[in-house]
Protein backbone atom coordinates (compact mmCIF):
# COMPACT_ATOMS: atom_id res chain seq x y z
CA UNK A 1 0.00 0.00 0.00
CA UNK A 2 1.36 2.87 -0.72
CA UNK A 3 1.67 5.79 1.48
CA UNK A 4 -1.01 8.07 -0.69
CA UNK A 5 -3.56 5.47 0.12
CA UNK A 6 -2.25 4.76 3.93
CA UNK A 7 -3.26 8.45 4.20
CA UNK A 8 -6.76 8.38 2.60
CA UNK A 9 -7.40 4.84 4.49
CA UNK A 10 -6.85 6.63 7.68
CA UNK A 11 -9.08 9.47 6.62
CA UNK A 12 -11.65 7.03 5.24
CA UNK A 13 -11.78 5.34 8.50
CA UNK A 14 -12.06 8.01 10.76
CA UNK A 15 -15.29 9.08 8.77
CA UNK A 16 -16.46 5.81 9.49
CA UNK A 17 -16.34 6.11 13.16
CA UNK A 18 -18.03 9.72 12.62
CA UNK A 19 -20.67 8.39 11.21
CA UNK A 20 -20.83 5.14 13.55
CA UNK A 21 -20.85 7.41 16.13
CA UNK A 22 -23.53 9.43 15.01
CA UNK A 23 -25.55 7.52 14.13
CA UNK A 24 -25.19 4.27 15.98
CA UNK A 25 -25.81 0.32 14.93
CA UNK A 26 -29.59 -0.82 13.71
CA UNK A 27 -30.28 1.23 10.55
CA UNK A 28 -30.04 -0.16 6.92
CA UNK A 29 -27.03 -0.52 4.67
CA UNK A 30 -27.97 2.60 2.81
CA UNK A 31 -28.12 5.29 5.67
CA UNK A 32 -24.87 4.38 6.23
CA UNK A 33 -23.72 4.06 2.80
CA UNK A 34 -25.23 7.87 2.46
CA UNK A 35 -24.02 9.34 5.25
CA UNK A 36 -20.52 8.38 4.40
CA UNK A 37 -20.88 10.22 1.15
CA UNK A 38 -21.52 13.58 3.64
CA UNK A 39 -18.62 12.72 5.67
CA UNK A 40 -16.41 11.83 2.68
CA UNK A 41 -17.22 15.57 1.09
CA UNK A 42 -17.09 17.34 4.50
CA UNK A 43 -13.45 15.89 4.59
CA UNK A 44 -12.85 16.76 0.88
CA UNK A 45 -12.75 12.79 -0.24
CA UNK A 46 -13.69 12.38 -4.01
CA UNK A 47 -15.80 9.12 -4.01
CA UNK A 48 -18.44 7.65 -6.22
CA UNK A 49 -21.47 5.89 -4.90
CA UNK A 50 -22.40 2.72 -6.52
CA UNK A 51 -19.61 2.57 -8.78
CA UNK A 52 -20.22 0.04 -11.33
CA UNK A 53 -17.27 -1.86 -12.95
CA UNK A 54 -17.42 -4.65 -15.86
CA UNK A 55 -16.48 -7.90 -15.25
CA UNK A 56 -14.51 -9.38 -18.48
CA UNK A 57 -13.99 -13.35 -19.14
CA UNK A 58 -11.77 -13.45 -22.25
CA UNK A 59 -12.84 -10.04 -23.62
CA UNK A 60 -16.54 -10.27 -23.33
CA UNK A 61 -18.69 -8.63 -20.46
CA UNK A 62 -20.04 -10.99 -18.08
CA UNK A 63 -21.79 -8.86 -15.36
CA UNK A 64 -21.69 -5.89 -13.90
CA UNK A 65 -20.27 -5.10 -9.88
CA UNK A 66 -21.47 -2.39 -7.91
CA UNK A 67 -18.73 -0.87 -5.38
CA UNK A 68 -20.48 0.88 -2.59
CA UNK A 69 -18.07 3.48 -2.72
CA UNK A 70 -14.52 4.24 -5.06
CA UNK A 71 -12.43 7.17 -2.86
CA UNK A 72 -9.78 9.30 -4.69
CA UNK A 73 -10.29 6.36 -7.64
CA UNK A 74 -7.92 4.56 -4.95
CA UNK A 75 -9.86 3.06 -2.50
CA UNK A 76 -12.81 0.84 -2.35
CA UNK A 77 -15.42 0.90 0.53
CA UNK A 78 -17.69 -1.80 1.02
CA UNK A 79 -20.39 -1.47 3.22
CA UNK A 80 -22.20 -3.74 5.60
CA UNK A 81 -25.04 -3.35 8.71
CA UNK A 82 -25.00 -6.94 9.91
CA UNK A 83 -25.95 -8.08 13.48
CA UNK A 84 -23.07 -10.74 13.60
CA UNK A 85 -19.02 -10.51 12.77
CA UNK A 86 -17.59 -10.01 9.44
CA UNK A 87 -16.88 -13.16 8.07
CA UNK A 88 -14.54 -14.62 5.09
CA UNK A 89 -17.64 -14.17 2.77
CA UNK A 90 -17.64 -10.07 2.95
CA UNK A 91 -14.15 -10.51 2.93
CA UNK A 92 -14.32 -12.79 -0.12
CA UNK A 93 -16.17 -9.81 -1.99
CA UNK A 94 -14.05 -7.33 -1.28
CA UNK A 95 -11.24 -9.58 -2.57
CA UNK A 96 -13.26 -9.90 -5.75
CA UNK A 97 -14.11 -6.12 -5.87
CA UNK A 98 -10.26 -5.91 -5.73
CA UNK A 99 -9.44 -8.33 -8.68
CA UNK A 100 -11.56 -7.03 -10.67
CA UNK A 101 -10.71 -3.07 -10.43
CA UNK A 102 -7.28 -3.64 -10.02
CA UNK A 103 -6.87 -1.56 -7.10
CA UNK A 104 -4.28 -2.17 -4.18
CA UNK A 105 -6.22 -1.60 -1.36
CA UNK A 106 -10.05 -2.10 0.50
CA UNK A 107 -11.91 -1.46 3.35
CA UNK A 108 -14.73 -3.33 4.65
CA UNK A 109 -17.05 -1.77 7.29
CA UNK A 110 -19.63 -3.14 9.66
CA UNK A 111 -22.00 -0.97 11.39
CA UNK A 112 -24.41 -3.32 12.54
CA UNK A 113 -22.74 -3.68 16.14
CA UNK A 114 -22.55 -1.48 19.24
CA UNK A 115 -18.66 -0.92 17.99
CA UNK A 116 -17.58 -0.63 14.27
CA UNK A 117 -15.99 -3.14 12.66
CA UNK A 118 -13.81 -2.62 9.98
CA UNK A 119 -11.09 -4.82 7.67
CA UNK A 120 -8.21 -3.21 5.74
CA UNK A 121 -8.47 -5.63 2.47
CA UNK A 122 -5.53 -6.14 0.01
CA UNK A 123 -6.00 -8.07 -3.23
CA UNK A 124 -5.06 -11.73 -3.41
CA UNK A 125 -1.46 -12.90 -4.58
CA UNK A 126 -3.39 -14.69 -7.73
CA UNK A 127 -4.44 -11.74 -9.27
CA UNK A 128 -6.91 -13.87 -11.32
CA UNK A 129 -8.45 -16.31 -8.47
CA UNK A 130 -11.25 -14.07 -7.70
CA UNK A 131 -12.98 -14.81 -11.06
CA UNK A 132 -14.15 -17.85 -9.77
CA UNK A 133 -15.85 -16.10 -7.20
CA UNK A 134 -17.33 -13.75 -9.52
CA UNK A 135 -20.59 -15.43 -10.10
CA UNK A 136 -21.65 -14.73 -6.91
CA UNK A 137 -21.49 -10.73 -6.69
CA UNK A 138 -21.93 -10.03 -10.93
CA UNK A 139 -24.93 -8.59 -11.58
CA UNK A 140 -26.00 -9.95 -15.18
CA UNK A 141 -29.04 -9.22 -17.27
CA UNK A 142 -31.87 -11.31 -17.73
CA UNK A 143 -31.68 -14.08 -20.57
CA UNK A 144 -34.11 -13.22 -23.12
Amino acid sequence: MTLLNADITHRIIGCAFAVHNELGPGLKEGFYQRALAVKFEQAGLSHAEERAVEVFVDGVTVGLLYLDHLVEESVVVEIKALPHKLTNDELGQVITYLGATGKEVGLLFNFGGRSLEFRRVFPSKQRDAWKHRIRRYAWRPPKP
